[in-house]
């Protein structure tokens, strides 16, 4: 099979490198490149070739594909993924025996190369560089798995292959389409067990369809072939892990909208005393785990489910105990950054606390076990450090002291951040300058400038040459080697481990800023003098290339300056600058007595080194050397030919004036004399000014003509093009409306992470609260004792954020439909559980029917195959939140066995009020006793004259369809009445009244707290029973109602009289009507008289039959001898038949070994 597999694998065309045709086709390539536009594709240089054939055909090809794209789009959702999102939450789901331990631990043996004994809780593992997950195993239980499918992203249900899908999975998948489905990819183990290839393959086919059916139609299903001692195939788990780490998650609707966070950690901080005291009282509880969904606020009230509502007493973010790596570029993870957080099962020894680090040391007698080397030594010898120290480090890092030389003052630590103090409010108050007056504090702080440094670097017209890379180095050293100096005194020492050279490297580097330091300040003397205005820096512009691109790059800042501009030359002077100004006039006399300079000295204007410095201020300077005459007019000989007219001009013959597309130029402008490639998108072109138009060159113009007429053709010949899409001709739909969609969803995104990113963590969690991705301490008061006593680490603690309205009960109206595999048809009034929102809770639910004028109306039992309404006393929820229904919640093997399928109903919320209006109907019944024509006294109906009068104008009916109407009570007997009615009823006929009264829904809300159970019976919590389950447990029986018993009708046949008519009307009729004399008994009458036969005509009849009996039995044995003979007939032919095969089957046998002897020969 396998080679037949390979056979089947077609190999990938190699193009000829060498021979006639690659001949052919360079000399083609080289013939395209020799054309004036050798980009054009060969739909464009021979667009007939590929005109469509046949418009009928391309619509359709168009359509489809129209309709294929339309099927992928989705609507845009915002994405509310933080910086640095909460680890993936990955859910190993299915029945019992599966292999999902197993898979865990192979998983976290992959990702970490750890192997982990006891699997319990979440355990939080670094995959890769810019992702974490959290690997869960989910139990058998009903509430387990509800729990999960509503936290999970990821979602790895595992299915014995050999046995198939069990009912758990179908359940667990339904549970899932109700809370918001969460990516699901399936496993397959024990495929070991399936010896037969052929069959195995049948068997993955099978599953792979059934799964598609319940999931969707290409959902991922994974094999895992088999165990090799104890664990799965290395590969095929790296390939899951693969799968997971590039797996992309949709946001969910409930989700997208609360707050949530798995509890990986928890902690009984009550006081000992009150416990040894009171075993039993409230504990104080916190739990730890990661913020997901959306911002965590401590004033919203909690849910955890198992537990019910809570208030947060405390929530406070704490370090990342299994933080991200770094962001610097590399391929895989270090062994380091492979951390593994999983505090339930036991693993990692740290515990990272609100005010403190718990390390675990295993005992005082594991420490002689372990080897003493040279790390372990020193690991030893850092942790006890720790432990011995009685101040904190910041009292430490304040009683630091440095000493600049032996015989000096110390400099402590705290006064050397009072200073920081103070410059920095220093700096914060001179932030309000312009930029033309930065780099004027120090020498050493305008050196390490980098904008400052870019324009001294250059080569300008005082002759200053420099090199920049040595420049560079200078202006960081000068800058950093201070700050580095005086941050000596904040370093912690006694770190006895470190070796003398690297000392003196340290204090090599540090005191580094001492270096060079006469030329660092002839540096900054001159940067101010550059700096200073000068009229021909403001008459002719800049005149330096360097200082013209940093004008550029700063064009978005200049264009805020300009406000302040007074007639383009001059800027509104504050005190404060003038100020400045004059403390820097005095700086610079004093600095200027130590090195040379030609500031003040005359410059002798008649060397040509100095002419050529002004020669372009003159009118009759020659601006560029390559701009005379002659140049001039080859160019314009050139560009004759081609050049395009674009500015604005006037037709002489009609007088019509046409404009130029001044918005074609400017962007023509923006390209040419554009940003640096190296800078933001978003900064502000610098528009070119007059003097730099008139300095460009013909040449220069050229190409500012050419660039513009290639962005008039990419605009118009080639549309496509412009966007960065092949123009290959070809017809395509308008997908502008989902580009501006997804464009407009990307921009709210980028907004909703700028708005607070500029604010302090502090400030920011005040504001917008615990976002996700924190690790955050919850503190609770008043828990339960047994939520601590009972607590098991395998039922997951999911704690949901409630909003404002989801903390009130109310009346709660739903669409519901029961579950077509659920066997049972589900009873108004009996307890249901709900799941819905985070919470898990049983009610009484009442259904009803909406009918055509709004009225809803009661129903007895819920309809197959149909939606109806549901109403029950519960919590208010969102409209539109799905949720499920169960009739228990226990593992009982009898009760599954008898139920099958535990989901009894699905739904959602459709309607949230404060009241119910559920009528149900009332059928009252009377008879009738007394009849004057139409009017009648009806009685039985009514018990009292009080109710009549409550009645009176009600319309009421026969059962003959006589329809009338309540007048007035009547006073014998009590509780009738008088009514009037279309026609005369009987005496005999039943009077029926119509009526509709309101049913109360119970107030029954009990939220399920399967948390405070014993380990052994979390999976049998009971919550209120039926009242069936009462009666069969205690074997009662029902009490018979008579009315609704099935009893035997009897009616009697009305015997009606017989028709009399009067002898003068007899007399008047005509004759054909009047009434004839029959015989007395007319069924006497009807009766015939037998015949007796003669002794001749007995033994005619006697003969008569023997021949007929004698006929019957000749035909029957023709018949059986018929089927005899046709039997045997075919038996032959049968016969015949085979022979003749075998014949024709033997002479092709002898022919086929003819020809395969004449092929040998022929081929020998």
């Amino acid at each position: 099979m396998a080679d037949d597999a390979g056979q089947d694998k077609r190999k990938q065309h190699r193009a000829r490198q060498s021979g006639v045709k690659a001949d052919k086709k360079k000399e083609k390539v080289k013939k395209n490149s020799n054309q004036k536009e050798p980009e054009l594709t060969a739909r464009q240089r021979n667009p007939k070739a590929f005109a469509i054939n046949s418009a009928q055909r391309a619509e359709r090809n168009f359509r489809r594909k129209e309709d294929l794209t339309a099927k992928k789009q989705h609507i845009p959702v915002v994405d509310q993924t933080p910086d640095e999102p909460p680890p993936v939450l990955i859910a190993v789901v299915g029945p019992p025996k599966v292999g999902k331990t197993t898979l865990i631990k192979n998983l976290i043996k992959s990702f970490t190369r750890t192997n982990v004994t006891d699997i319990k809780g979440p355990i939080t593992i670094v995959t890769s560089k810019k992702r974490r997950i959290t690997l869960l195993e989910c139990n058998n239980d009903v509430n387990s798995m509800i729990d999960v499918a509503k936290c999970a992203d990821l979602v790895l249900l595992l299915c014995d292959a050999s046995y198939g899908f069990e009912m758990e999975i179908f359940e667990f998948l339904n549970i899932c389409q109700v809370h918001g489905m969460p990516k699901i990819m399936g496993v397959l183990t024990h495929l070991d067990m399936i010896k037969n290839p052929k069959q195995l393959r049948k068997r993955k086919k099978e599953l792979k369809h059934r799964f598609w059916t319940e999931v969707y139609d290409g959902a991922k299903l994974f094999y895992l072939s088999g165990l090799l001692h104890g664990e799965y195939l290395r590969n095929e788990v790296k390939n899951l892990g693969r799968f997971i780490s590039v797996m992309k998650f949709r946001p969910l609707q409930w989700r997208g909208a609360h707050s949530y966070l798995l509890v990986d950690r928890v902690e009984d901080v009550t006081n000992t005393d009150r416990v040894r005291r009171d075993p039993k009282c409230d504990r104080e509880v916190v739990l730890y785990g990661y913020v997901r969904g959306v911002a965590l606020k401590q004033e919203h009230m909690v849910h955890i489910a198992g537990l019910g509502d809570a208030r947060i007493d405390e929530l406070s973010a704490i370090p990342d105990p299994c933080p991200l790596p770094g962001t610097e570029k590399k391929r895989s993870l270090l062994e380091k950054e492979r951390l593994l957080y999983a505090p339930m099962s036991g693993v990692g020894g740290i515990v990272y606390d609100k005010d403190a680090v718990y390390i675990e040391l295993q005992g005082s007698h594991s420490h002689k076990e372990q080897e003493q080397s040279a790390e372990a030594a020193e690991q030893a010898e850092l942790v006890s450090k720790l432990i011995d120290k009685k101040a904190t480090i910041d009292e430490q890092m304040e009683q630091q002291e440095f000493r600049l030389f032996s015989d000096a003052q110390p400099i402590k630590s705290k006064d050397f951040h009072n200073d920081i103090d103070e410059d920095e409010a220093e700096d914060e108050s001179s932030d309000d300058d312009d930029e033309d007056e930065e780099g004027e504090d120090s020498g050493l702080e305008a050196a390490g400038s980098e904008e400052e440094q870019d324009e001294f670097d250059a080569d300008d017209w005082r002759g200053e040459n420099s090199d920049p890379e040595e420049d560079a180095d200078d202006s960081d050293a000068a800058s950093s080697g201070d700050e580095e100096y005086q941050s000596l005194g904040g370093v912690r020492t006694g770190n006895d481990s470190d070796s003398d050279d690297e000392e003196a490297r340290v204090m090599a580097s540090n005191m580094s800023w001492k270096t060079n330091l006469a030329q660092k300040a002839r540096d900054a003397f001159l940067q101010r003098h550059s700096e200073s205005k000068n009229l021909m820096r403001l008459v002719y512009g800049v005149y330096n290339q360097n200082e013209r691109s940093r004008q550029e790059a700063e064009g978005g800042e200049d264009a805020e300056d300009s406000e302040e501009e007074l007639g383009g030359l001059f800027r509104v002077a504050a005190k404060k600058q003038s100020q400045r100004q004059k403390d820097r006039d005095i700086q610079d006399k004093d600095e200027r007595c130590f090195f040379e300079y030609q500031g003040d000295a005359t410059r002798d204007w008649l060397s040509e080194e100095n002419k050529a410095l002004i020669k372009n201020c003159f009118v009759t300077g020659k601006w560029k050397a390559s701009e005379d005459a002659e140049n001039l007019l080859k160019m314009d000989d050139m560009s004759d030919a081609e050049s395009e007219v674009y500015g604005d001009f006037e037709d002489l013959e009609t007088g019509e004036q046409h404009s130029g597309k001044p918005k074609a130029e400017g962007e023509g402008e923006s390209d040419e004399d554009g940003t640096k490639p190296g800078e933001s998108a978003g900064a502000t072109k610098r528009k070119m000014t007059r003097v730099e138009e008139e300095n460009l060159t013909k040449a220069e113009l050229m190409a500012k003509k050419l660039k513009l007429k290639a962005k008039f053709d990419a605009e118009y010949d080639n549309s496509g093009e412009g966007k960065g899409e092949e123009d290959n001709g070809r017809i395509t739909g308008d997908h502008s409306f989902y580009e501006d969609l997804k464009a407009e969803a990307q921009r709210q995104s980028e907004l909703n992470k700028s708005e607070f990113a500029h604010l302090d963590n502090e400030f920011r969690i005040q504001i917008e609260g615990y976002r996700p991705g924190l690790y955050v301490r919850l503190g609770f008061k008043q828990l339960p004792a047994e939520f601590v006593e009972n607590f098991d680490a395998s039922y997951p603690v999911l704690v949901g954020a409630l909003n404002m309205t989801e903390e009130n009960v109310g009346y709660v109206n739903c669409k519901v439909k029961k579950h077509r595999w659920y066997k049972k048809i589900l009873k108004t009034g009996d307890p249901l559980i709900v799941s819905m929102g985070w919470r898990r809770f049983q009610t009484v639910a009442i259904f009803a029917k909406v009918e055509d004028n709004f009225r809803q109306r009661y129903l007895k039992y819920t309809p197959n195959h149909v939606t109806c309404s549901m109403t029950f006393w519960g919590p208010i929820t969102p409209q539109n939140t799905g949720f499920l229904a169960l009739q228990t919640v226990r593992q009982d093997q009898e009760e599954m066995q008898r139920l099958g399928f535990r989901i009894a109903a699905t739904g959602c919320v459709t309607e949230l009020d404060k009241s119910s209006q559920i009528m149900k109907k009332l059928k009252l019944v009377g008879h009738p006793f007394k009849i004057y024509k139409k009017t009648a006294f009806i009685k039985d109906m009514f018990n009292s004259s009080l109710e009549v009068a409550k009645f009176e104008g009600a319309k009421i009916k026969t059962v003959s369809g006589i329809r009338g109407q309540i007048k007035k009570s009547h006073h014998t007997p009590e509780g009738s009445y008088r009514a009037t009615f279309e026609d005369k009823i009987l005496l005999s006929d039943i009077v029926f009244c119509r009526t509709w009264f309101r049913v109360e829904v119970p107030r029954f809300y009990a939220p399920i707290t399967s948390l405070l159970l014993p380990p052994d019976k979390k999976s049998q919590w009971q919550g209120m029973k039926t009242l069936g389950q009462l009666k069969r447990e205690r074997a009662m029986q029902n009490a018979a109602q008579p009315d609704s018993m099935y009893t035997e009708i009897v009616r009697k046949e009305k015997i009606f009289r017989p028709l009399a008519i009067p002898k003068a009307l007899q007399r008047a009729l005509p004759y054909k009507d009047k009434p004839k004399l029959g015989p007395e008994n007319p069924k006497a009458a009807l009766e015939r008289v037998a015949v007796i036969n003669s002794p001749y005509e007995q033994k005619v009849a006697k003969m008569m039959k023997m021949i007929t009996t004698n006929f019957r039995d000749k035909r029957n044995r023709e018949r059986l001898e018929t089927k005899k003979r046709i039997k045997n007939y075919r038996e032959k032919k049968s016969e015949k038949m085979a022979s003749k095969e075998r014949r024709q089957k033997e002479l092709r046998k002898k022919v086929s070994r003819a020809i395969s002897k004449m092929r040998g020969k022929q081929s020998a």
